[in-house]
């Protein structure tokens, strides 16, 4: 009798599972060895990956490991049934990515609610009805796959309007917001905040010797230099304008940020990125201008700029690539 329903089933008119390269991935927990089977083969027969349990603790072992794309949940299991099997699972981080269908023999209103109370997106009743059931899992699918999607597609468009497209680095909004926070939270703290601003050394003339391309990718590995030499989470590497970029570095001195300014300077001429017209030096060079200051009511933190953009001016008028400090914001 099973064969002949099977062999009636994959002769139903129905639309195949999700369209996605991924063969999406099911995870069935019924204690019912017949009914997880039948599930089984008919869904595996449009195209899904099976994964059988026979109660709710395997249910949640097998989710840690497999990762499904769905669940199908029967509610009544010895010792951990399906509800609270649900439940657990949506305490688990990023469940809600995954839909589950808690298959019932009830159908009465209180058992629904304790379906979806638990965290279901749906529920089937026994005797399940197969094209039903197909049609169910299918839409899931089809939906979580569009909402993992939408995040994704939201979650780049939230990069896109804090990064800088070119060389990836936080862009200049994301830098001025971050400049204000640390002020803050520095003031409140009475913690050194530290300034580099950082200028490639004659970039007009590396474009007009090689072309926007070449100095594009320069831009790109000069960046990609500054943000490894920034060691800690909290620092911020920017790109502040043009050729100019700036790394914020909250809790650290005026030495600290010397040292760091320092590294930067070094780490870009290794690069050894030619320049054969440059007027200081045969590779490209970046000169860096250093502030810190303990900030406090009062002061705003246009000082702190106002500061390393003093010292970058002096960095470039005493021949460039070189590392200029300006003293007067440190009281240490």
């Amino acid at each position: 009798m099973c064969c002949s329903l099977f062999q009636q089933l994959s002769l139903t008119n129905l639309d195949n599972a999700p369209y996605s390269n991924k063969q999406p991935i099911i995870l069935i927990a019924e204690d019912d060895r017949m009914t997880r089977t039948m599930i089984a083969q008919i869904l595996s027969r449009d195209g899904y990956q099976i994964v059988e349990v026979s109660n709710g603790q395997e249910c949640l072992e097998a989710y840690q490991t497999a990762h499904p794309d769905l669940i199908l949940l029967d509610a009544m299991m010895p010792s951990l049934n399906g509800f609270e099997c649900c439940a657990q699972i949506m305490t688990i981080p990023d469940s809600r990515y995954t839909p589950i269908l808690i298959i019932t023999s009830l159908n009465d209103e209180a058992s629904v609610n304790r379906a979806f109370d638990s965290g279901a997106s749906d529920y089937i009743t026994k005797p399940i009805h197969w094209p039903v059931l197909r049609q169910r899992v299918r839409v899931q699918i089809e939906r979580n796959l569009l909402y993992q999607q939408l995040e994704e597609a939201n979650e780049k468009l939230t990069r896109l309007a804090s990064t800088d497209d070119l060389t990836q680095l936080a862009n200049r909004r994301v830098f001025l917001e971050r400049l204000k926070q640390e002020w803050k939270q520095s003031t409140r703290e009475k913690s050194d905040l530290s300034l580099v601003l950082v200028d490639i050394d004659h970039f007009k003339i590396y474009n007009d010797t090689y072309g926007h391309h070449q100095g594009d990718l320069c831009l790109a590995r000069v960046a990609s230099t500054l943000q490894q030499c920034l060691k800690r989470p909290l620092d911020l590497a920017a790109r502040y304008g043009g050729e100019e970029f700036a790394a914020l570095l909250p809790q650290t001195k005026l030495a600290g940020a010397e040292h760091v300014a320092q590294r930067i300077r070094q780490s870009v001429k290794d690069l050894a990125i030619l320049h054969k017209n440059s007027l200081n030096a045969p590779q490209v060079t970046v000169s860096l201008g250093v502030a810190s200051i303990v900030p406090g009511k009062g002061i705003d933190a246009g000082l702190l700029f106002q500061a390393a953009d003093r010292a970058l001016y002096q960095a470039k008028f005493q021949g460039r690539d070189r590392v200029s400090t300006d003293f007067s914001l440190d009281l240490s």
